[in-house]
């Protein structure tokens, strides 16, 4: 019997924080136990340590910076039985898998057992917001649909800037001129809004439902996806 009852979650920064608690929410709602989902969101994405078995360096803030210290953390405290791993992170402009792999790689040896679901959202996490249109619109009804709809799923296009004019329209040259730290401002609002409205059973992304699928699996038998 699967006796999983904790999920940890990590994720690039607060956006993927707002937009995927209460979309995991409704994931879980029909698991028929109470699960406990921890997200842990970090000052964005990082890079892989050359030496993943070392003390991170004390400034070391990303995701991929802090993860072998953390799965090594994990491992320590948490049962394979009991409790599972979620991390969530962005392709960016590099090849979805190339990124699975390099995380799979370097976390596995520190894993301990633990089972370990991997998210990679093609280019950015407002793919997955992209891909429920009714969401976009109900928590933005003045967005564009002409922009919506020029949208190619999972494909890198500039997603955040895309759904920038959708919700802004001419506005949102300004917003991507400023850059950051002004769009990560605009970016968790987004998320948080659109979050809201968001249905896991509407978002056709295809990294959305591999995820989901890895995801019902741990849920399902405890047993590692990646």
């Amino acid at each position: 019997m699967n006796r999983l009852v904790h999920l940890e979650v990590l994720v690039e920064d607060r956006s993927g924080k707002m937009f995927l608690d209460p979309l995991l929410r409704r994931l879980l709602a029909g698991v028929g136990r109470d699960v406990e989902v921890a997200i842990r969101p970090h000052r964005g994405k990082g890079r892989l340590p050359a030496d993943p078995s070392a003390r991170p360096d004390r400034f070391a803030s990303g995701l991929m910076d802090l993860l072998p210290a953390r799965m090594r953390a994990y491992s320590a405290v948490f049962a394979p039985g009991t409790h599972g791993i979620v991390v969530v992170l962005d392709s960016d402009e590099e090849d979805p898998e190339t990124v699975r792999t390099r995380i799979d790689r370097l976390s596995r040896p520190y894993r301990n057992g633990l089972p370990v679901v991997i998210g990679i959202s093609v280019e950015e996490m407002e793919s997955w917001m992209l891909a429920d249109r009714a969401a976009i619109l109900s928590a933005f009804p003045r967005a564009d649909p002409r922009v919506l709809d020029a949208y190619s799923q999972d494909s890198v296009c500039g997603t955040w800037e895309l759904l920038a004019r959708a919700i802004l329209g001419d506005e949102a040259e300004d917003l991507i001129e400023l850059g950051y730290p002004a769009v990560g401002r605009y970016k968790a609002e987004w998320a948080t809004r659109i979050g809201v409205h968001a249905d896991p059973d509407r978002i056709r992304s295809p990294s959305f439902l591999r995820f989901r699928r890895d995801l019902d699996r741990l849920l399902e038998t405890g047993a590692p996806t990646a």
